[in-house]
């Protein structure tokens, strides 16, 4: 039986390394055969997921030998933090490998979506010509981007805004008055910074508080025209209200990485079917060749750090 179990795809070299000292199941499929999931983990010291993978209490019962869960990224909603902590399962996230990714989605994504000159290679290579059409497009310069959360990756995003003219503003009540983090960044309380960004970038975790924080008043708050990028979790935004807001043109485009249903299902897609001014991605914001091989190795270096602590 294995000591070590990876329910998700993980980079080879990454699982070489863990492969090398421990005995080492590697099924990426493993995530849609629960039971065989569960079986498993009997006798595994380690569980090694993505976000698919639930980590349940009744998933953590099944095994009488588990000792920790390293998380191939760092949103964690799906992990049952309190049943690990009853268990005495750590949790290892990988903190700050994938920052870089997702902050470059977030700054492409709302440079496509203020210039809105991309969204026509056909009617160009048919010889239609839509200039008009597309020639009306915004810049980044002197335009504000609002940052909801105001951790690492916001930061990231912030970085490489500013060098394109954005100022940036951010919202985030877990940071003291003072912090350093704000330098160069206006703070400003939410209702505000929806009130004056152009673009809105979402940036926190999935909790009670947070589910459909951006809803249909939120949206209406919003400045006419702005841009809205989730890369964070996808139950932050009331989807049928984003979808009416880019309807009517109260929005000026959204780039959602995430949904409330994943992976998105064609009835759950529906709402956004014919929106021209939205780019939808299956979630891959933070996944990139590069930031694969980073995650991964984090990962592995955890999860060996944490077995050889407790041989």
């Amino acid at each position: 039986m294995p000591e070590v179990v990876i329910s998700e795809f993980m980079d080879e070299a990454a699982v070489g390394m863990i492969s090398a000292r421990h005995d080492t199941l590697y099924d990426p499929e493993l995530v849609d055969r629960p039971d065989d999931l569960a079986a498993a983990v009997q006798s595994a010291r380690a569980l090694v997921v993505r976000n698919r993978t639930k980590v349940t209490a009744a998933l953590l019962e099944a095994s009488a030998t588990l000792q920790c869960v390293g998380r191939l990224g760092v949103g964690l909603d799906n992990i049952d933090l309190d049943a690990c902590k009853a268990r005495g399962v750590a949790v290892y996230p990988a903190t700050g490998a994938n920052d870089v990714a997702v902050a470059e989605y977030v700054v492409t994504a709302a440079l496509m979506l203020l210039r809105g000159a991309y969204t026509a290679p056909e009617d160009v290579a048919s010889g239609a010509w839509p200039r008009q059409r597309l020639m009306a497009g915004g810049e980044a310069m002197d335009k504000r981007l609002g940052l909801v959360g105001y951790g690492a990756i916001a930061r990231q995003a912030a970085k490489r805004a500013r060098v394109l003219g954005f100022s940036i503003a951010a919202f985030d009540p877990f940071l003291p008055e003072g912090d350093p983090a704000f330098e160069g960044c206006e703070r400003l309380e939410l209702a505000d910074l929806l009130k004056t960004s152009d673009v809105v970038s979402l940036h926190v975790p999935l909790t009670e508080k947070t589910r459909h924080m951006i809803d249909a008043g939120a949206i209406a708050g919003m400045k006419r025209g702005a841009i809205l990028i989730n890369t964070a979790r996808g139950g932050v935004i009331d989807e049928a209200a984003l979808a009416e807001a880019l309807t009517s043109g109260a929005l000026g485009g959204a780039a959602l990485d995430v949904f409330e249903t994943e992976p998105l299902t064609a009835e759950a897609g529906a709402k956004f079917s014919g929106i021209a001014n939205l780019i939808l991605t299956p979630h891959i914001a933070g996944l990139t060749a590069e930031s694969n091989v980073r995650v991964s190795s984090v990962t592995a270096e955890n999860v060996l750090k944490h077995l050889e602590k407790t041989a």
